[in-house]
C-alpha cells in the first residue's frame, strides 16, 4: 500500500448508527497490515479488560483539560459527561512510522480535524495524509429496518438514532469520498479502492 516511510494514511470514517461503519472499518484494518485504530484519550474510567495506552490513553479531567488548553489534540468533545479526544503528537508518530490510522469518529470531531488540518501547510504529512470517507446507509427506509433488526435498543433509542441520522447524513457532502453501504462486499472493495488510490 505504501511506497515510502511518509506516505501513511489517516482515515476518517464517520456515518450514521447503523450504516455498518464498524463492520467495515475491522475489515479494513485486517485487510492492510499497516493499518490500526487511533488510540484516543477519555476521562472515563477503564471498562471491564481495557488497558491504558492500548484501547484509550485514561486521563484524568485536569490533564485533559491542560492538554486543551495547549492545544495538543485534533479534536475533542464531551460525549455524555466524558471527555473524549485524539492527540495530534499520537496521529503524528503512527504516520511517522509508516504506520496506517484509522479513526471511527462522529461527523463534528471529522469537522474538527479536517478544519485542523486545512490549517496546516500544504506540506505538513498530517494534512497530506487526511483522507476523509461518510458510510450512508442505501435509505433511511433500510438504517431503520437495520437498527430495529438488531433488536437491542428500546423504540425511543431507536428514534433518537434516527433523528441523529438525518443530522448526520445532512454532513455527508463535507467529506472526500462517499460509500453506500448496500451490501458490506461491494461497500468494503470501495472502501480498499479509496485505501489504494
Amino acid at each position: 500500500m505504501k511506497t515510502e516511510k511518509n506516505n501513511a494514511l489517516l482515515l476518517v470514517v464517520s456515518a450514521p448508527s447503523g450504516a455498518g461503519k464498524s463492520t467495515l472499518c475491522n475489515r479494513l484494518v485486517e485487510k492492510f497490515p499497516t493499518m490500526e485504530y487511533s488510540v484516543s484519550c477519555t476521562t472515563r474510567a477503564p471498562r471491564g479488560d481495557e488497558k491504558n495506552h492500548e484501547h484509550y490513553h485514561f486521563l484524568s479531567r485536569e490533564e485533559f483539560g491542560s492538554k486543551v488548553d495547549r492545544g495538543e489534540f485534533l479534536e475533542h468533545a464531551d460525549v455524555h459527561g466524558n471527555l473524549y479526544g485524539t492527540l495530534q503528537s499520537t496521529v503524528r508518530e503512527a504516520l511517522s512510522h509508516g504506520r496506517d490510522l484509522i479513526m471511527d469518529i462522529d461527523v463534528q470531531g471529522a469537522a474538527q480535524i479536517r478544519s485542523a488540518c486545512a490549517a496546516l501547510p500544504e506540506d505538513d504529512p498530517l494534512r497530506r495524509s487526511f483522507v476523509d470517507i461518510f458510510i450512508a446507509p442505501p435509505s433511511m427506509d433500510e438504517l431503520r429496518r437495520r437498527l430495529c433488526g438488531r433488536a437491542t435498543d428500546a423504540e425511543e433509542v431507536i428514534e433518537k438514532r434516527m433523528r441523529n441520522a438525518e443530522c448526520e447524513m445532512k454532513e455527508r457532502d463535507a467529506y472526500e469520498h462517499l460509500i453506500i453501504n448496500d451490501r458490506l462486499d461491494v461497500a468494503l472493495e470501495n472502501l480498499v479502492n479509496v485505501v489504494h488510490a
